[in-house]
């Protein structure tokens, strides 16, 4: 098997986890990587050759596009003191935690080579908790603060990953530098990132066609990236600006095409880059093994140390953290998306598994430093940050769903229903008013207004089946179940013109190209 053959085993081990997972009830990230390390033992499956400057901004600027589109700037901003708390400070004690101790056990492991490990495994994976967190029915405040951390400690720990790598190299460092660094590192980052945001979003309105417009979504995440990194800023931070700038304002509200269709665009992209980036981490078992070999009983001494460093530090954070954020948000006018009890700590605290960009940093570390010299102890932080990412992957990931099940961690279903029921109720009254506006400047038939006026009610009501009142439920029952008879027969209708169709395009002299697009129109007819 070669590195092509290998790329195309995990693409479609992405695909196949995805339903074997949901019918185990088992994380799909966490069966890539098994699958991933079941591949690495196996003796015809070749060592992973991936240049490491390649690695990172070939997995994470999809991955981060895409978990961005589950988000919104106004909850990271309604969140920002949990956030800030779990994605800089939590960061940054633990690579502080984690670099002593890696000093401290492991022989002639410099300073700053200790802090890029601890900064390389500091981050949860967001693409690995929000994976997961889906799946258990967690209250949405706790998955949104998954999120938000997730995403927002790259940026911090990657900075300070950049920092402590280019001391190795140069055998150099200065406190006010890395300082300076981290904050010119961040202002470039939000200038281009809101540029090319801005640029994008008029480039879109240019192209018009979706097709057009979902291939500019997949090149403005890695353009976003490269042009940051270029200028010494922090790509991830420039992927999150841009995403969040294109979410908010790129698809207007008729742009009915280009959300549906880039849903699912990114919804394949994500899960094909998802399963190849946790495959990659099960493949870098090989490489463990061969740098453990003759010195297992050191190695694994020293890799489960730092787990339980990593493990402990985030459980005794967690513990005043939300305390304090509980204290100051009594204080407010606002809501704001904090766990509610010690039990949604707990979630919290075991739901932080390291994944994509600890593995991805991992790889990335130089082989030489600027003197030509071996990087220091390279081997032995590559597999520590194995143990870490394996451990809190595998571990963490099987047993989570267990233990919310155990605490009775659940999300807040009725109040999720009384929001939708709100969004029907306004969606119907936008409707109603849209058809008054109608009414005053055309004169409409009784018996066509009439019938708006209920299609109106019939927006609400499709949505949320509790908006209407109880006296006219059983009617709107009966006239709902009208209308899925009616759909019902026109889908029937629908797809035997689309079998029609589909039948001419085999048909002697038949033009491909003009049977393909009155299909289209009769898919497009099909999703109103």
């Amino acid at each position: 098997m070669d590195q092509l053959a290998l790329l195309f085993v995990l693409l479609l081990g992405a695909l196949v986890s995805v339903p074997v997972g949901d019918r185990f009830g088992v994380p799909a990230p966490v069966l890539m990587t098994v699958f991933g390390g079941m591949l690495a033992v196996a003796d015809f499956v070749p060592d992973v050759d991936i240049p490491p400057e390649l690695i990172l901004p070939g997995l994470l600027p999809p991955l981060l596009y895409a978990a961005v589109r589950r988000t919104s700037w106004r909850q990271f901003a309604a969140n920002v003191r949990p956030i800030f708390l779990l994605a800089v400070a939590l960061v940054f004690v633990t690579t502080v935690c984690v670099a002593f101790v890696a000093n401290a056990i492991v022989p002639g492991l410099p300073i700053a080579a200790a802090v890029a490990l601890g900064a390389l495994i500091a981050p949860p994976d967001p693409v690995a908790a929000t994976s997961v967190a889906g799946q258990l029915g967690l209250p949405r405040r706790l998955v949104s603060i998954l999120e938000g951390e997730g995403l927002f400690n790259d940026v911090t720990a990657i900075v300070l990953y950049h920092v402590a790598i280019a001391a190795v190299l140069s055998r150099s460092f200065s406190v006010w530098q890395a300082g300076l660094d981290f904050v010119l590192s961040a202002v470039v980052a939000l200038v281009v990132g809101l540029v090319l945001g801005w640029g994008a979003n008029k480039l879109m309105d240019l192209l018009g066609d979706p097709t057009l417009q979902i291939g500019m979504t997949l090149l403005v995440p890695y353009a976003s990236y490269v042009l940051a990194e270029k200028l010494h800023g922090s790509g991830v931070l420039a992927v999150l600006t841009t995403a969040l700038f294109l979410a908010e304002y790129a698809t207007g509200a008729d742009d009915v095409m280009t959300r549906l269709a880039g849903h699912t665009f990114w919804d394949i992209i994500d899960t094909l880059v998802t399963g190849v980036a946790f495959g990659l981490i099960g493949l870098e078992l090989h490489n463990a093994i061969r740098t453990a070999e003759g010195r297992w009983g050191e190695l694994l001494g020293w890799a489960a140390t730092v787990v339980g460093v990593v493990i402990v530090v985030r459980l005794v954070w967690l513990l005043p953290a939300t305390w304090l954020t509980k204290r100051l948000h009594a204080r407010r006018d606002y809501d704001e998306e904090i766990p509610v009890s010690w039990r949604e700590t707990v979630v919290m605290w075991w739901s932080g598994m390291r994944g994509v960009a600890s593995v991805a940093l991992a790889l990335a570390i130089p082989l030489r430093t600027d003197d030509g010299s071996p990087f220091p102890d390279r081997d032995e932080i590559i597999f520590i940050a194995f143990g870490v990412i394996i451990v809190t992957l595998v571990l963490q990931g099987l047993t989570l769903p267990w233990l919310v099940r155990r605490l009775g961690v659940r999300a807040d279903s009725e109040r999720e229903k009384e929001f939708e029921k709100e969004l029907a109720v306004r969606a119907a009254k936008a409707a109603k008013r849209r058809l008054r506006e109608i009414e005053q400047v055309e004169d409409l038939p009784e018996d066509l207004s009439e019938q708006m006026l209920r299609r109106a009610f019939d927006i609400g009501i499709r949505i949320s089946p509790d908006m209407g009142e109880e006296e006219r439920r059983e009617a709107q029952h009966q006239r709902v179940g009208r209308l899925k008879r009616i759909r019902n027969i026109q889908n029937e209708m629908l797809s035997a013109a689309r079998h029609e169709v589909l039948a001419a395009r085999s048909e002697p002299g038949a033009d491909p190209e003009i049977v393909d697009r009155v299909l289209r129109h009769l898919d497009v007819r099909s999703l109103r």
